[in-house]
């Protein structure tokens, strides 16, 4: 859960700062708006200025103005040129007197064309606007300009028509309040402006609620695109990709600063088994389980993925590999609770595999291929947690390689067999053989099938192997038939082979092909392989058994199997593992095991054989327990079954197989 939650918070962090941006974004044109709107109504407030000037300088100067100027004599065509009788001055101040004393004028001039003035409500004879000013020349053409300046006066040049002719005759300059305008008009344009700015005020709060809501959705969305591109839709789990990216990370980590632990690979036994029968909805089902169990057993600091169909991997830092085996004991034995799907009761089982790191590599492709070939070795031998030896044989690395080659030497006919003999206890008389493939490799020569056996287990290769070694090893038996030798032919198959459809029937027409009676046939297969207890694998068995042919449990007792695996079954031999035999003559523990395994093969009209024996006393030994049949380096290596000798050796050949 840790894992999920650290994707997820950059989207947090983008999401309030796209929010912020887009925020900020919007209110820009809202305080853009609101300026413009101010500005326009500034300027609406100047122009009603200027024409409240107009018309208030259109009356004084019609009102009182001209005819002050008018009633004193005739104005001629040159105006005011001349200037101002005594009677017109006087005139003019008595009409100008009242306006000047109640302050709705503040300064009035008359002038001439020439810009002279001739009247002046202060009595002064200097000033006012420039001759050249465009309004001053504007007015003498006969067109009124009114102006603001600044927040308290409007400036009026109104041309003066004061005779009947309609013509100018000077230039009444005017100065009137505005303050007075501008307090009616401010007034006005603030209960606008708050109703606008209101206004305003609740678009942006719109914009900024879509903003927000936007960027939650976007950062939302992004959230769960990346959280889709790096978890398993199914279990909620880091997928391939997000454990490669966290492993890759934690490996750079611990190759600087010198940390250690283990990446683990997770495979479940039967899951198509589960899917086949119960359906994918419950192979669903069980995969969401699984995932929750594993998760509930690791801890905080560590990775749990699912890299794919019923594959999980894990990452274990800070752990050594013993600490890592212990705690997939406890993974496995929660996993192995038992859980109903469809009301059938299930056990589930799992293979483990483990490569540690800096031990075994540290790079995530390296230690994923080497926990996976452990993993293999898990689901095909003794233990279902196997660490990695370490071994350069062993590495996966090779896999591809050992593949490639292995088809063209299939092709070349580069592989041969050696065969191991069986005695029969305690007479030591040869009554069988084991076929035993080795590679004759162009380059590094004579390989034993540890070499590649792997590789073509794990592909489809052991099938087409598998083939050839029968084939093979059937016309050798028909070469050492004609010399007289009845041994029966032991040949080991794996699950894979028993799982292809139609391989009883490639069997039986091999036999047909060479003329071999099935009773001279042992197929060999694992405790293992048994243990998966698959339906195709328990029909193919039961179909070659019920052919003639023997059925032997190779391995016995290194793996899983119980006895319900065994029961039905047409066993014919059960092969006492070598861990238990070398030691048989002076353990107690190896000696009650085998007996037991004795006990059991008789019980099941079965013959025991002892593999590994390799001394004259544990030869004695299993004579007297009652043990059947013997193979070992005691008898024999396998050879080219021309060499094999028709009786058992004195002595052993060696102290190891």
């Amino acid at each position: 859960m840790r894992f999920r939650r650290a994707h997820r918070r950059p989207h947090v962090r983008n999401g309030s700062r796209l929010f912020a941006t887009y925020a900020a974004a919007s209110l820009v044109p809202v305080v853009a708006l609101g300026a413009l709107t101010l500005h326009s109504y500034r300027e609406d407030a100047a122009e009603q200025g200027r024409a409240q000037g107009l018309a208030q300088a259109a009356v004084i100067a019609e009102m009182a103005v001209a005819p002050a100027l008018s009633n004193e004599g005739y104005i001629g065509s040159a105006g005011l040129a001349d200037g101002l009788t005594a009677e017109q001055a006087t005139s003019m101040r008595e009409a100008t007197e009242q306006a000047i004393f109640r302050g709705s004028v503040l300064r009035l001039r008359v002038r001439s064309f020439t810009g002279r003035v001739l009247f002046s409500d202060d009595g002064s004879t200097t000033g006012g606007v420039p001759v050249a000013d465009p309004d001053f020349q504007a007015a003498t053409a006969g067109e009124s300009r009114a102006e603001v300046i600044g927040t308290e006066v409007i400036r009026v040049l109104q041309p003066l028509v004061a005779n009947a002719s309609g013509q100018s005759v000077g230039v009444l300059e005017l100065y009137l309040p505005y303050a007075t305008i501008a307090d009616r008009f401010h007034s006005q344009v603030s209960r606008t402006w708050w109703r606008i700015g209101g206004g305003l005020a609740a678009l942006y709060l719109v914009l900024a609620m879509l903003a927000w809501w936007t960027t939650r959705s976007l950062s939302r969305y992004a959230a769960r695109q990346e959280y889709q591109a790096t978890h398993d839709a199914l279990t909620g789990l880091p997928n391939r990709a997000a454990f490669r990216a966290r492993t890759e990370q934690v490996l750079a980590a611990a190759v600087r600063d010198g940390g250690t632990g283990a990446v683990v690979l997770v495979d479940l036994n039967r899951f198509k088994e589960v899917n086949d029968t119960l359906g994918h909805h419950a192979g669903d089902e069980l995969l969401r389980t699984v995932a929750q169990r594993m998760s509930a057993a690791i801890g905080p600091a560590d990775v749990l993925a699912r890299i794919g169909g019923d594959e999980f991997a894990m990452l274990l830092p800070g752990r050594t590999a013993t600490e890592a085996v212990a705690l997939l004991r406890e993974v496995r034995d929660r996993v192995s609770d038992e859980l109903v799907l469809e009301g059938v009761p299930l056990s589930i089982e799992a293979a483990f595999g483990v490569a540690v790191y800096p031990e075994h590599g540290t790079d995530v492709q390296e230690l994923k291929q080497r926990a996976d070939f452990a993993m293999y070795q898990g689901k095909r031998g003794a233990s279902d947690i196997v660490v990695h030896s370490g071994s350069d044989a062993a590495h996966p690395h090779q896999w591809l390689v050992v593949q490639a080659e292995l088809r063209h030497a299939l092709e070349r006919d580069e592989l041969v067999l050696h065969y191991q003999p069986k005695v029969t206890l305690p007479g030591g008389e040869v009554c069988g053989v084991e076929a035993l493939v080795r590679w004759q490799h162009p380059q590094r020569g004579l390989l034993p099938p540890g070499e590649f056996l792997p590789a073509a287990e794990h592909s489809g290769l052991i099938v087409p192997l598998t083939e050839w070694v029968l084939r093979r090893a059937l016309t050798d038996q028909v070469g050492w038939t004609a010399t007289g030798q009845e041994w029966t032919l032991s040949v080991n198959v794996s699950a894979r082979n028993l799982e292809v459809p139609g391989f009883p029937r490639l069997v039986t027409d091999l036999l047909a092909e060479t003329g071999t009676a099935p009773d001279r046939l042992i197929l060999e297969v694992t405790e293992t392989a048994l243990a998966a207890d698959t339906d195709e694998v328990a029909r193919a068995v039961a179909e070659l058994g019920g052919g003639g042919i023997g059925i032997s449990v190779d391995d016995f007792g290194t793996g899983y199997t119980s006895l319900s695996h065994l029961r039905g079954l047409p066993i014919t031999e059960i092969k006492i593992d070598r861990a238990f035999v070398a030691d048989v003559a002076r353990d107690s523990q190896s000696q009650a095991i085998v007996r037991s395994v004795i006990e059991l093969a008789h019980g099941l009209g079965s013959r025991a054989t002892a593999e590994g024996v390799e001394t004259a006393e544990v030869r004695r030994w299993l004579a007297e327990a009652g043990c059947d049949e013997a193979q070992g380096y005691l008898f024999g290596r396998p050879v080219p079954w021309p060499q094999i000798s028709v009786t058992a050796h004195a002595e052993p050949e060696g102290a190891n197989r």
